[in-house]
This record gives C-alpha cells, structure tokens and sequence, in this order.
C-alpha cells in the first residue's frame, strides 16, 4: 500500500447526493461562489452540469478518472485553475440528467449511494483529506433497495472492517449558536426510547469528549438534556432521567467528562444558545431522540447549519437540509449551508492532521 499524500495535498470530496434534488444545483453554486477551490465532486458529470444550466453558473467541468490510487490527488493537483473536478464513478446509471427534477427514483437513488462508496473507499485508503454528502432522499434509496435508513447508518457499515464490529458512531447538527449530539437517530420515536440505555448514553458522552478532543478545543461542556417533561419532575411524568440518564451523567464525569443534568429539554437549549449578546452555558446538548435534539437546531435557520457525524475513522459533514425536491431544478437552491458544511470539515480534517 502507498503512503497517502499529506493532507495539504488531497482534495476534500463532496458526494453528489440524489441528482434530482439540489444538492448539484449547491454544489455548483458553492463553486462560482469560489467555495470549492480545494475539493473534487463525485458524481454523474451530465447531472452536474444539467443543474449549472438551472443554476445559471455552467463552471467548465473537468473530468478526473476513478482509477487508481494517488491518481486522485495527483490529477486534482494538475488541472488547470477554474475548473470544477468531477470524478464519476463505476457503475453509475446512465442518464441521470435526463430523470424528471423533483421525482422519487430508484435510479437516483443508486447513483447518489455508489458516490458515497467510492468516496469513503478512497478516504479510508488516504486519499482525500475529508467528506461532504450532499442530500440524499431515503425514498429513492427504499426503491434501489438500499435498506440504510441514512447516511449515518450507511456510512457506520461502509467503515466497518472486516471481522470486527462498527464504530460507535453519532449526528451532530451544530451551527454558530448551538450544537447537539443524539443519542437515537433514525427510528421510531417509540422504539428510540426503548432503546435508551445506561450505556448508549454513556458512549454519546465519551464519543462528545473524544471528537472534541480530536478537533483540538479541549474539554466541552456538556449538558444532557431529559426524556419527559420537566426532566421527569422527579418521577412523576417518567423515570428514564433516574433510571438511565442520571446514573450515565454520574459514571461520565467518574471518567473526567465535564457533563451534567439532565436537564427539562424545553429550556437546555435556549441556555446552551451562544448570540453575540450572551454566550451560552454549555458547548454541546446531548438529546435523547432525534426531533428532541433537532427541531430546536433548525428552527435557528438551515443557512448556516451543519450535520457531522462523530465517531467514524474519516471527517464527514453534511448540509442541514434535504433535497427539497419542491424547488429543485429552479435555480432557487441556496449553497450556504453546503459552504458551511464544507467550511467544518476543512478545518476539522487540518486539526485532525496535527494530532
């Protein structure tokens, strides 16, 4: 195996996403914004170039091969300035520019997975320096037969080596004001709190401390949010805060984790939010389930908020939003939140080459 080039030297990679949604249209707009001088798109060139056409910005697209190993960062080093690399990958389903915008489709749905295979491939051997995904739509991964529920759970078994168990791995949605990790994500809400445990919760706080350890910002101040109302008032509404959470909070700062609650999951966040006027009491919440924790991120403004998923062995972000199937190919697809995605993982993947 070659050694991988260092990471000043590798592009940061940016998946597709589903070809008729927006994620192009951003990514392209993002491009001509001059966002994306240091990353290389995977995906269909045809689809790319359909969405610069909707997005009125048609970048001069340059074609890289797929194959081989350091011919990646090499070729990506050698292209002429102004140009937007696209690597298409094997297998891609042929015309995907020509699928409806805005429609379910199984076709699509294959496309923007096998992006996201080639491109962890290529980051697990060294390649690139990080990952951006941009939307996928989980209907469309349903009728291609791709039973992940996400990309979470995608990207947890695509670095999954052989013979040994999946990482542990958790969202964050942060953006300038407030960040929030999950302990559940895709499920039921009745079977996330079935599957609340002493343990699960622990692993969210230990996975909290390391990936900031990992980003070098030292020791965060974690606030757990409850379950129930008024974080059970003492057992009244429910005893999951006294029975699972508190006795994690205790065995995490046994551990040196500076965490602590729980707290009524109504008022955490707005204690938790830093504004210009106030900063916040808290670095991160950590939430129970997956509305709990992510309704009060979003409802601050998708523009600017990130998805990040923790514990994997490669840095990996996403845009706050989904396809938007409703206004997709209109040339209204806003690029921000796929710049600010792009944005954490540049730096997260320059912090983490400092370790």
């Amino acid at each position: 195996m070659t050694t991988p080039p260092p990471v000043s030297a590798r592009p940061l990679l940016i998946a597709m996403g589903d070809p008729v949604g927006i994620g192009p249209e951003c990514i392209v707009r993002a491009f001509c914004r001059g966002q994306l001088q240091d990353a290389v798109v995977v995906g269909s060139v045809q689809a790319l170039r359909r969405a610069g056409q909707a997005a009125g910005c048609r970048p001069v697209i340059a074609s890289l091969s797929p194959h081989g190993g350091r011919a990646l960062a090499e070729g990506w080093l050698n292209l002429p300035a102004g140009c937007l690399p696209v690597i298409e990958p094997e297998g891609l389903p042929p015309d995907l520019a020509s699928l409806p915008w805005g429609q379910t489709d199984a076709r699509a749905g294959r496309a923007s997975a096998r992006c996201i295979e080639w491109a962890v491939e290529r980051l697990l051997d060294g390649q690139g320096s990080a990952l951006v995904t941009a939307p996928i739509q989980k209907s469309a991964w349903a009728a291609a037969g791709i039973h992940f529920p996400g990309h979470t759970e995608m990207l947890q078994a695509l670095c999954t080596r052989p013979g040994l168990s999946p990482p542990d791995v958790r969202m964050m949605l942060t953006n300038g004001e407030l960040s929030v990790v999950l302990v559940t994500i895709h499920q039921s809400l009745r079977s996330a709190i079935d599957a609340l445990s002493v343990q699960g919760i622990l692993q969210t706080l230990r996975i909290v401390q390391d990936a900031a350890k990992r980003q070098g910002l030292g020791q965060p101040r974690i606030a757990v949010a409850g379950l129930n109302p008024h974080a059970g008032e003492g057992g009244l509404f429910g005893d999951e805060e006294g029975r699972l959470i508190a006795p994690a909070i205790e065995a995490a700062r046994a551990e040196g984790i500076k965490a602590s609650g729980p707290y009524p999951p109504d008022t955490v966040f707005m204690k938790a939010r830093h504004t210009a006027e106030r900063p916040g009491a808290f670095d991160v919440v950590v939430a129970m389930t997956h509305d709990h924790g992510l309704i009060p991120v979003k409802y601050l403004g998708v523009e600017h908020g990130v998805n990040v998923t923790l514990g994997l062995p490669l840095v990996r972000t996403s845009p706050d939003h989904g396809t938007a199937f409703d206004i997709a190919g209109q040339g209204l697809a806003d690029p921000r939140s796929l710049e600010a995605a792009v944005a954490w993982a540049r730096r997260a993947a320059s912090r983490s080459a400092l370790e």
